[in-house]
């Protein structure tokens, strides 16, 4: 089986929504359902989702590992993942990081922009690597199948994780950054360090992380994920989309703020003005993932090539990730 798969999306969900990822194909969407939200308001955020999956399981449906995938597509619905940007589901307890990964978290940050209890955010001036909890949880992320994502952690903390994970990590959203020199995306170093761990990358098409932002255009994006490929390795590379569609502006205030600041964080954007970006014309919604495929063909990847970097690459790295390890299970 060929997977479509994307690997970070921040949505305003709706049935509309639901239909267009259907219309696009896509097997498997790992869903962002918490920022700065504690352990208590993650569990409301999930007792949405399950509102959502009964009111539309022709669409959706809870994905737990691999096989799901599988089940979606040949059932025609998609199979959701959920993750978190950031640690504070966890809140300072490190117990909850099994009972999340029962809920069916899959993937958490361990840091989103600013430095929390685990490791440093892409937007502080000082990285002094992980912090003692850091470590310890990362162990414990690895005893238990959730997958640590340093998306938006800064590159001393994400070298450490990479050497410290005894499991292959991931960036689920982000592009290199010497292509366009955003806060989030990541250094060549940082970029083959991760391949060679047998780590996985997610291209962005959030327009802040893009070359020449909304303008960036198809060709543009796939020559820059056909230079990574050299770099991360062909087979270590995916799609993350980060696409947040439907979000309304005030939205960005709750992602970059939180509880932490009463003054507005602006961000990547140059303009002082908080909200999202319109995404390139040629990938509005879910609809269009399909049409990526011809543009990475033309930049010379094999047809192989392309079905991985669609999702399956991303369906190896879920079915290598999401269960705890036979020898660590007690």
């Amino acid at each position: 089986m060929n997977f479509r798969i994307d690997a970070l999306q921040y949505a305003d969900w709706s049935e509309k929504i639901f239909c267009q990822l259907r219309e696009g194909k896509l097997d498997g969407v790992h869903v962002t359902i918490t920022y700065h939200e504690n352990f208590r308001e993650t569990v409301l955020v999930m007792e949405k989702w399950n509102r959502w999956f009964e009111r539309f399981p022709n669409l959706i449906f809870q994905g737990f590992d691999a096989s799901d995938l599988e089940q979606a597509q040949l059932s025609g619905r998609t199979a959701i993942f959920f993750g978190s940007q950031n640690p504070s589901c966890m809140e300072d307890d490190i117990g909850l990081v099994e009972i999340l990964h029962r809920l069916g978290l899959r993937f958490m940050q361990l840091s989103y922009n600013n430095q929390s209890l685990l490791a440093t955010g892409c937007y502080e001036e000082e990285d002094p690597g992980l912090t003692r909890m850091g470590r310890e949880v990362i162990k414990e992320m690895n005893r238990v199948g959730l997958v640590i994502d340093m998306s938006h952690s800064a590159e001393r903390s994400t070298l450490e994780a990479i050497e410290l994970s005894s499991r292959p990590i991931a960036i689920t959203h982000a592009n290199p950054s010497l292509w366009h020199p955003a806060l989030r995306n990541k250094s060549n170093q940082v970029l083959r360090t991760l391949g060679e761990s047998g780590g996985i990358l997610g291209f962005s098409l959030y327009p802040h992380h893009l070359k020449e932002g909304t303008n960036c255009t198809r060709r543009s994006f796939c020559e820059m994920v056909a230079q990574t490929a050299e770099l991360v390795g062909v087979t270590q590379i995916g799609m993350g989309s980060d696409l947040c569609q439907d979000q309304p502006d005030e939205i960005v205030e709750w992602m970059r703020n939180g509880r932490w600041t009463k003054s507005m964080d602006y961000g990547e954007g140059s303009a002082k003005v908080p909200g999202f970006p319109p995404m390139p014309d040629w990938y509005p919604d879910n609809r269009a993932f399909g049409s990526l495929a011809d543009s990475l063909r033309e930049v010379g990847f094999a047809e192989k090539e392309v079905a991985g970097i669609l999702g399956n690459n991303w369906a190896r790295f879920f079915a290598e990730s999401f269960s705890a390890r036979v020898e660590d299970i007690k």
